[in-house]
């Protein structure tokens, strides 16, 4: 397709037709799996162009490899971010993220709703480097200005909290940020980019788990690391040695030369293909679980053994008029409520019929898992109760069935409760 015709086209439409960095010698219309570790050079000096950075040629599969180069690729068409890079799971992506602008003696600051390995990287891992976490309720903004001094390294949120459903100001936090010369990164998985636009709240370093909505139905793990170019690295004591001396912003090159290369999450070529896929249809599975969820949240309010529904696209919702400005009608695919005690819980999980009981988010089945005693279940209660983990709560991850259906399951194992 020639430029001025593809330049016009909408994102989602350029995502199908991303074309590949290299002819493929069959014209395939999927991009082939490369499951090569390593590439042939013509001589010595092509060799030391691509080892340096300086072309770019791949030399081995930990470091870059053709087919995740496509999956990046695609991912930047969507987003129009400056620098995409993958990674083989949610959590890796963190990690990388946080070891590139984190130090010892430096510090994060987050909210103490932030999702079971995430709260445990931050309070226990990052400990052990001598970094320090300052939580606060970033939806204070003078509890947020109070937090940050001269060694924060960013300020850290998800976009809605799993399973607390809590959402902060954005625009708010950004302009926080930016006054004090902080990046701000935010974990957007629960609503993706589709649905989404984190630069413009101001958003500069966006991570997703691409295991959830991404991989089209729970097929692989995977993780993104997605680089706006907004922040200014000269303000970071850490990163600000590396402005203008690559291609990329100081942050993606400190994690695509150092980080990402040596610890080795690197995302491997079958999942990038499986992703690449997943992605194609991504937009239409969003619209139709999203719409799913927020018509059965709706619709369960009533069932008379359901004590409350936790879902910020709610009118009734406390979070609903900062979730309808930064994302629309839907506010993700998940949705949580209360019952009268942890019995009840369990005994509910345990008369599921349709529902599947199993962790993870956005499969195209739906999902029900009590989080306080899985994801949260090795956290002392004390430690618990300050991430607001409530022992009556059900956590939904809403899939792709019929609403009739899963309003019927939900009815079920309700009712058959001794409430």
């Amino acid at each position: 397709m020639e430029k001025e015709n593809y330049d016009c086209l909408s994102s989602e439409t350029k995502l199908l037709h991303e074309a590949y960095s290299a002819k493929d010698a069959y014209n395939a219309l999927n991009m082939p799996v490369y499951h090569a570790v390593a590439y042939d050079f013509d001589n010595a000096a092509q060799m030391e162009l691509a080892f340096t950075g300086k072309s770019p040629e791949h030399v081995y599969s930990r470091i870059s490899n053709p087919t995740v180069q496509h999956f990046e690729s695609r991912i930047k068409t969507i987003t129009n971010a400056a620098e995409v890079i993958s990674f083989n799971s949610g959590m890796a992506a963190i990690a990388n993220t946080i070891m590139a602008v984190a130090y010892s003696g430096g510090n994060i600051v987050a909210s103490p709703h932030l999702f079971g390995n995430t709260y445990s990287f931050f309070a226990s891992t990052l400990k052990d480097f001598g970094v320090e976490m300052h939580f606060c309720d970033l939806t204070n903004p003078d509890e947020v200005r109070t937090c940050i001094d001269k060694n924060t390294c960013a300020l850290f949120l998800e976009i809605i909290t799993n399973p607390q459903m809590e959402v902060a100001d954005l625009r708010v936090l950004s302009g926080i940020c930016k006054a004090y010369g902080v990046p701000l990164i935010a974990d957007t998985t629960i609503v993706p980019f589709t649905a989404f636009r984190a630069a413009d709240f101001g958003v500069d370093i966006e991570i997703a788990s691409s295991t959830k909505y991404i991989s089209g139905g729970a097929t692989s793990l995977g993780g993104l690391v997605i680089d706006y170019n907004s922040f200014d690295w000269q303000n970071s004591k850490k990163l600000n040695c590396l402005i203008n001396q690559t291609k990329w912003s100081a942050f993606s090159a400190k994690v695509r030369m150092e980080i990402h290369r040596n610890l080795g999450a690197c995302m491997t070529p079958h999942v990038a293909y499986m992703q690449t896929i997943g992605l194609e249809t991504l937009s239409v599975r969003y619209r139709q679980a999203a719409k799913t969820c927020k018509e059965l949240a709706q619709k369960i309010e009533k069932l008379p053994n359901i004590l409350s529904v936790n879902y910020p696209a709610l009118p009734n919702h406390p979070y609903y008029a900062v979730s309808q400005r930064q994302f629309g009608e839907y506010a993700g695919a998940m949705f949580t409520f209360d019952l009268a005690s942890r019995e009840a819980a369990f005994g509910f999980i345990d008369n599921l019929k349709l529902i599947r009981r199993a962790t993870n988010l956005f499969d195209n089945k739906t999902l029900a898992i009590h989080p306080a005693s899985t994801i949260f279940g090795t956290f002392t209660e004390e430690t618990r109760r300050s991430m607001d983990i409530s022992q009556n709560t059900i956590r939904i991850s809403v899939g792709l069935e019929s609403i009739d259906d899963l309003y019927n399951d939900i009815a079920q194992a309700a009712e058959k409760q001794n409430f």
